[in-house]
């Protein structure tokens, strides 16, 4: 087994883990033989609670080294463990506004968290521990792990800490009120008020035949910075105070120097490469975008239509939304992802009051006691599709990939302790997002594409849309990644002006001077609708997606350089699994790329991608179109496969269906996509 898979080899997994493994490999062998779906679904049911149950109880793995140092370790993590989940548990109730939610508990909760985190006490113990003499490896790396950890959240000075909790409750009000505002667009033709949310909003810009429904809907996010305006800046304000209390120039410092390990200075230098680089190539696209769809093309309610209006129309029957979740695991089992015994809960769909934005967050982070006790992530991920909405589909699917990417990562961090295993800082944000990134690119690449956008005929996506969708999206590729530096450019300003120029009016302008500096025009997607700007974890960490994304062309050039494959490819995910997940934060993000693709990160990739012809892009994407198209998915639709995880869909309080009891990962499939067409299709 070993010689056959080496990169499990090179994991050290102890030998009931890698029994785990080869029996799941065994199971998805019987797939291609003439058992029926009946059994091979039981055998699946079987290994996933089998795994469960060794991963628990077995003592494998032990934490070696002086065992009161262990307790220490132990003590600590558990500590840890609680407050963690205490405040997920309310994140996740009122962001998806569940029966019963309550700001002032996610407001408690998440003062009770950041009083652990910022603690004094702890972080002079584990400093005490840390002068031991005779500590193992093993324990030196976790002591490291929980100074670097506590040393982002202490705040001596009583004022900071008074900051941090009114902080913490000002940012639960505000998010109360965006969930509840009254979004929508007024139809140009009635005058009547259409609720939306800001998603339903973006995707009716793309998809809208009517320019003035086009307008209306724009002038619908547009209305966002206004509603939030006042309650934000009294925000703006109190961050940078914290952050000067702190000793750092400004919030946006202080929070990229606790997730990066360097400051903004730093930072600034890398994206500034990245935008000179690339100012030119946006100039050339929004020139010959007025040339093909005329200059009214460049206004912001036009922009993604004049885009993706005819693509999105041509490839939406490729992309049901019913059949987006077994989409997504057949395409992570085929990579050979598992999510070693984790429980997954998707509430995909959008709905009044439900937080404006997907993201996947962990209530349970995966850890290793120090007995060797495996316990296995408990995830919450989210999406904002309407399934009979254009466009829907392709939106979920890109959405599943990108957070189910975040959930296969922190599912497989295996360390000593939760510290490595949280999202928040001293977490890189790049290295949390170029893991989503990396996956979700697949739905772009035609590899993927004839293996997976299959319509509810059975019909694989023609080469004729994929040509089109490459002509319509490349020469204009460039937009997105302008799009992505808007964002912490328009925040780096924010937070280093003046306290006594923090107007509605400076704040609006400021906003829109950004955009047009850095997209050359007023953006589609309105700086104040971008829901990260308002909370405290996602504030001042959109340079991350930016970073991730340089990396995640860096890390594809590796994959296609050693392996010429990436999509149904189990090397990939081997890979992904033993150097890029398995360490968690315990690793520098820039240490993991250079050691994984053999380089420093640099925007050299990404930039080459931007410049590449589109006649040149065609021919290499056609050669791989039509060697997927004879090859075929790995995994066959509905075929039962094995990503070991319970997966639960919900609709808010709603259980939709559950592999635990629902017949495996295939039959929650089944419960979800009866479900989607009982609720958004039975009038058809």
């Amino acid at each position: 087994h070993f010689r056959n898979y080496p990169s499990l080899a090179a994991q050290r997994h102890s030998e009931h883990d890698v029994l785990i493994k080869w029996t799941m490999l065994m199971t998805r062998s019987l797939q291609g033989k003439a058992l029926s779906t009946r059994l091979v679904r039981e055998a699946h049911i079987h290994v996933a609670k089998a795994t469960a149950g060794i991963r628990q109880t077995e003592m494998v793995n032990k934490l070696e080294g002086p065992s009161e140092v262990t307790a220490f370790i132990e003590n600590l993590s558990v500590k840890y463990e609680k407050v963690h989940k205490s405040f997920e548990d309310n994140f996740w109730a009122t962001k998806m506004n569940l029966k019963g939610c309550s700001s002032d508990a996610l407001a408690k909760t998440k003062t009770n968290y950041d009083n652990f985190l910022s603690d004094p006490a702890n972080l002079k113990a584990v400093k005490e521990q840390l002068q031991r003499s005779d500590l193992s490896p093993d324990q030196h790396k976790v002591l490291g792990v929980l100074e670097r950890t506590f040393k982002c959240y202490i705040t001596e000075d009583p004022a900071a800490s008074q900051l941090k909790e009114s902080l913490n409750e000002q940012e639960a009000k505000l998010a109360a009120a965006r969930n509840t505002m009254k979004l929508g667009y007024t139809d140009p033709e009635t005058g009547s008020f259409t609720p939306a949310s800001s998603v339903q909003l973006r995707n009716l810009m793309r998809v809208a035949d009517n320019e003035a429904v086009r307008k209306s809907a724009y002038e619908g996010l547009r209305s966002v910075g206004p509603f939030v305006c006042e309650a934000f800046l009294k925000i703006v304000k109190d961050r940078n105070k914290l952050a000067r209390l702190l000793g750092y120039q400004d919030f946006y410092d202080m929070k990229v120097t606790a997730a990066e390990g360097f400051g903004k200075a730093r930072l600034f230098e890398m994206l500034d490469d990245l935008e000179v680089k690339t100012r030119s190539i946006m100039e050339t696209a929004r020139e010959r975008l007025a040339t093909e769809k005329g200059p009214a093309a460049l206004e912001p309610h036009n922009q993604s239509h004049a885009l993706a209006g005819d693509t999105t129309k041509a490839t939406d029957p490729y992309f049901p939304f019913e059949n987006a979740v077994d989409v997504w695991g057949r395409t992570f089992a085929a990579l050979g992802i598992q999510y070693d015994g984790s429980v997954m809960t998707l509430d995909l769909c959008d709905r009044q009051g439900k937080y404006s934005n997907g993201f996947c967050h962990w209530p349970q982070p995966a850890w290793r006691h120090a007995d060797g006790r495996w316990v296995p992530a408990h995830a919450n991920f989210t999406s904002l599709a309407t399934p009979d909405q254009l466009g829907s589909g392709k939106t979920a699917l890109e959405t599943l990939l990108h957070e189910g990417g975040h959930a296969a990562h922190f599912a497989n961090v295996d360390q000593y302790s939760p510290f490595f295993s949280q999202e928040r800082a001293p977490t890189s944000v790049a290295y949390a997002e170029n893991q989503s990134m990396f996956l979700d690119s697949l739905a772009g690449d035609a590899a993927w594409l004839s293996r997976y956008a299959v319509s509810r005929e059975g019909q694989v996506m023609p080469w004729q849309v994929v040509e089109q969708l490459v002509r319509n999206t490349h020469p204009y590729s460039v937009f997105m990644v302008r799009a992505m530096l808007v964002v912490p450019y328009f925040e780096k300003a924010l937070y280093e002006l003046p306290e006594d120029q923090l107007t509605p009016q400076a704040l609006q302008t400021l906003a829109d001077q950004a955009e047009e500096r850095i997209q050359g025009g007023l953006s589609p997607r309105p700086l104040l609708s971008v829901p990260h700007i308002l909370a405290d974890e996602s504030s001042c960490y959109y340079h991350g997606y930016v970073l991730a994304e340089m990396s995640v062309h860096q890390t594809r050039d590796h994959f296609l350089g050693k392996y010429r494959a990436i999509v149904d490819n189990p090397q990939v995910g081997a890979d992904l699994t033993s150097c890029y997940w398995r360490p968690g934060n315990g690793s520098l993000f820039l240490d993991l790329v250079r050691q994984l693709t053999g380089k420093p990160l640099a925007a050299d990739a990404w930039v080459a991608r931007l410049q590449l012809p589109t006649e040149g892009l065609l021919d290499k994407e056609k050669q791989e179109y039509e060697a997927a198209v004879k090859a075929g998915p790995k995994f066959k639709p509905g075929q039962e496969v094995d990503l070991g995880m319970r997966v639960r869909l919900v609709h808010g309080d709603e259980l939709i269906s559950d592999s635990e009891t629902d017949g495996g990962f295939q039959g929650a499939c089944a419960k979800f996509k009866a479900w989607v067409r009982q609720q958004y299709f039975s009038g058809n």
